[in-house]
């Protein structure tokens, strides 16, 4: 909690008032009231029963408006027409551009303590503008407009999904930008499923607190890729376990950094294929002017090519721009740490030849599926072994051979091959309901009474 002297005092300086638009129309008793045809219709208050209501949202009242009990007149409906209209425009659908000196107020003249330490970036969690907000700091890849910024802002800003973190703003400094989002109370998929304090306890120790997760980061990702832009398909990029916030009670994940890469210029912006109904069921490709990567790629100080990646997640296509092929890979990496408990990359150490072994969690996801062959009996044998030990061998075992080579899917070496979000998220959602079946069938039941009295 950062609410220093400095954080309490960082006032907003530019708060532009929204303009409300307020219209009132009454109807009283004596006055008739015309509708759209010929005919005069006048409210009694005997039969009309009159109601009212109004919107008002940020400061901004609509018009009331009356309904009778049998008709509403014309008038009546246009008011409500635009009571609608005046509730969506009152809607905050512009986010912050806020000034670098409240970013330095409210994080302390940023010496402040860090949010998290597992973020590869600084982050502060501070009060900004009133609200509970992390802001972290990121920089550049290429130079970018502020015109352009307020563009890319204002789809990201519209973008609204349960499972994803609301970005409210941002503030550019030099080659720095710094992004404000909406603080969630929870921990990180990561830190749940690998406690280093206690390796032998986790809080998702059940198999629909996991299913609950996969849904919940499929549907979110899927939100994304396909229906979070409105002419381009937007990418991610820091898909990962410490990017996911697990909520309680329910175990709900929450997607961090959406629209961080976008902002950054890291990522490579797909063109959207549109199914055109009107002309025969023609495709149409919707190209946006960012479509096409920057043709500058950064370099470290050792005058290397340096390309950013985290590593397990990484797909093997991958060189320092990301895609949507990527973010399903490193989708599919979550999936197998959410049933096997393991991290994507291990190194252990190999006495008899004395250097450490990487095991990469796909791998050992394939040996459990696939291994060498065999029945069902054995392929069930082998999943039980590779399941996450601490669900205590209470899981549906057909289930997890789907959602595991799901994920395999994902995580194919040949980027074409990869599923897209939607049959992902879909496929995934029919698994929990399945889930849900096999937990309520083993649940104990709870519909009878005992008694120790003789009889």
């Amino acid at each position: 909690m950062c609410r220093t002297k400095m954080a309490v005092d960082a006032a907003d300086p530019n708060i532009t008032r929204r303009r409300s638009s307020r219209r009132t129309q009454t109807t009283t008793p004596e006055t008739p009231t015309r509708s759209s045809s010929k005919s005069e219709t006048r409210l009694h208050p005997s039969t009309s029963n009159v109601t009212s209501s109004s919107y008002s949202y940020g400061g901004g009242t609509s018009s009331s408006y009356r309904l009778g009990s049998s008709i509403a007149t014309a008038e009546a409906s246009v008011s409500s027409r635009t009571s609608l209209s005046s509730l969506r425009n009152s809607l905050p659908e512009n986010t912050h551009i806020y000034d670098f000196s409240e970013i330095r107020s409210a994080t302390n003249n940023f010496l402040a303590k860090r949010f998290s330490s597992s973020s590869s970036s600084p982050s502060w969690r501070c009060s900004l503008r009133g609200k509970e907000v992390v802001v972290f700091q990121r920089k550049f890849r290429r130079s970018i407009q502020e015109s352009e910024l307020r563009e890319k802002l204002s789809v990201i800003y519209r973008s609204h999904h349960m499972s994803i973190i609301k970005l409210l703003g941002a503030s550019i400094s030099g080659d720095h930008i710094y992004l404000a989002y909406d603080f969630m109370p929870g921990g990180n998929l990561a830190d749940c499923l690998r406690n280093k304090r206690n390796p032998e306890f986790t809080v998702l120790s059940t198999w629909m607190s996991r299913m609950q997760i996969a849904t919940d980061l499929s549907s979110g990702l899927d939100y994304i890729h396909n229906n979070a832009g409105l002419k381009i398909n937007l990418v991610h990029k820091y898909v990962k376990s410490s990017s996911v916030i697990v909520t309680e009670p329910s175990f709900n994940a929450k997607i961090c950094h959406f629209g961080t890469a976008e902002l950054c210029g890291e990522t490579v912006v797909e063109p959207k294929i549109v199914k055109d109904d009107k002309r025969s069921g023609e495709i149409q490709e919707v190209v946006s002017p960012e479509s096409s990567p920057p043709t500058n790629l950064t370099r470290s100080n050792s005058r290397a090519l340096q390309f950013e990646g985290i590593k397990g997640y990484m797909a093997p296509e991958f060189r320092g721009l990301a895609t949507q092929k990527s973010d399903i890979y490193a989708f599919g990496v979550v999936i197998l740490e959410l049933i096997s408990g393991e991290e994507p990359v291990k190194y252990k150490f190999d006495k008899e030849k004395g250097n450490h072994v990487k095991t990469s969690i796909v791998d050992t996801a394939k040996f459990a599926v696939e291994g060498d062959g065999g029945d069902e009996s054995e392929v069930e044998w082998r999943l039980r072994r590779w399941v996450d030990r601490r669900l205590k061998d209470s899981f549906p075992v057909t289930v997890v051979e789907k959602l595991t080579r799901i994920a395999l899917d994902c995580v194919d070496e040949d980027p074409n091959k990869r599923p897209n979000m939607s049959r992902v998220a879909g496929k995934i959602s029919k698994l929990y309901l399945d889930s849900r079946k096999w937990a309520d069938t083993i649940q104990v039941p709870t519909d009878f009474t005992s008694s120790f009295a003789p009889r």
